[in-house]
C-alpha cells in the first residue's frame, strides 16, 4: 500500500507598508504589487499586507505579529535620513536589540556622498541598523536595505525597493512558483458559482479566483486558475471551459 503524497511545503511572507503619506492618500503605494510578483518568482506566497503609520508602537506590534506567523516579513518605508524615518528604531525595539551604525553601510554612504556634499549626520542615519543585521545592496542611491533574520527592511521608493529585491533574488528558501492562467466569459458569476466550486474541489492544489466586471452594457467575469503545477492549471482551465459550454456559455481563452 502506497503512502499518500506528502503535501508540499508552502512558504509565506507578509508585507508591512509604513508611512503616514500612504494612509493620508498623498502617496499611492506601488510596492505591494512588485513585492507580490517578486515573491511568487521565489516560490513564496504573499499571505497578508498591513499598512501602519509612522508610529513606534504600531510598527513594533505589527512586526511581532507578522514575523511570528510567516516565514518572511518585508517592510517598505521609513528608512530615510529624516526624523520621521523610525522603522529601524521601531523594529530594533520590537526585537529587543540596540540600534548601531553598521560599518559597511557607513563606508558605502561615505563613498557615495564624497562628491555629493559629504556624509552629514542626517545621511549617516541611513547607516543605522538593528544590532546583528546584514545589509541588502542598493545600486541606486547607496543607502542599503537591511536584513535582520527573517525580516527584510526595504526603502519606500518603489524603484529603489525593486533594486533591493533584485539583490535578494534566488537567495531565499521557497517552494515552486505559483502559475496562473485566465479564462473569461460573458456571464454573471452567480450563474457559474457551482461550476467553479466543483472544479476547484476536483483539482487538488488549485485555486480559482472569480473577477466580475460590467462592460459594454453587460456583465462578465474572468476566472483565474492558480497552482504550482502546470498540468493542474491546464486541466482546471479545460474543465471550466467545458463546463461553461455545457451551461450554454461561450468561454474566452486568456480572459476578456
Amino acid at each position: 500500500m502506497t503512502s499518500p503524497k506528502k503535501e508540499e511545503r508552502i512558504w509565506t511572507a507578509a508585507l508591512l507598508v509604513i508611512g503616514d503619506e500612504i494612509l493620508s492618500g498623498r502617496t499611492q503605494d506601488k510596492n505591494v504589487s512588485q513585492v507580490a510578483l517578486w515573491l511568487n518568482l521565489q516560490g513564496i506566497r504573499l499571505s497578508e499586507v498591513r499598512v501602519v503609520a509612522d508610529d513606534m508602537a504600531l510598527i513594533g506590534e505589527a512586526v511581532v505579529q507578522l514575523k511570528a506567523r510567516n516565514d518572511y516579513l518585508f517592510t517598505t518605508g521609513g528608512i530615510g535620513p529624516t526624523h520621521d524615518d523610525i522603522t529601524v528604531d521601531a523594529i530594533a525595539a520590537a526585537l529587543g536589540v540596540p540600534v548601531v551604525i553598521h560599518p559597511r553601510a557607513r563606508a558605502v554612504l561615505q563613498d557615495y556622498y564624497e562628491t555629493r556634499g559629504g556624509l552629514t549626520d542626517a545621511r549617516l542615519r541611513m547607516a543605522r541598523v538593528p544590532e546583528g543585521s546584514d545589509l541588502i545592496e542598493n545600486r541606486m542611491s547607496g543607502a542599503p536595505g537591511i536584513r535582520m533574520g527573517n525580516i527584510f527592511i526595504l526603502a519606500g521608493v518603489p524603484h529603489i525597493a525593486g533594486m533591493m529585491l533584485d539583490a535578494l533574488s534566488n537567495r531565499l528558501e521557497g517552494g515552486r512558483p505559483m502559475l496562473s492562467r485566465t479564462i473569461g466569459c460573458w456571464v454573471a458569476e452567480s450563474e457559474v458559482a457551482d461550476l467553479l466550486r466543483e472544479t476547484e474541489k476536483a483539482h487538488a492544489g488549485s485555486q480559482i479566483g472569480s473577477y466580475p466586471f460590467f462592460r459594454e452594457g453587460k456583465v462578465g467575469a474572468n476566472f483565474v486558475v492558480r497552482s504550482t503545477d502546470a498540468g493542474t492549471v491546464d486541466s482546471c482551465i479545460a474543465a471550466i471551459g467545458d463546463g461553461l459550454i455545457g451551461l450554454g456559455y461561450a468561454p474566452v481563452a486568456d480572459g476578456i
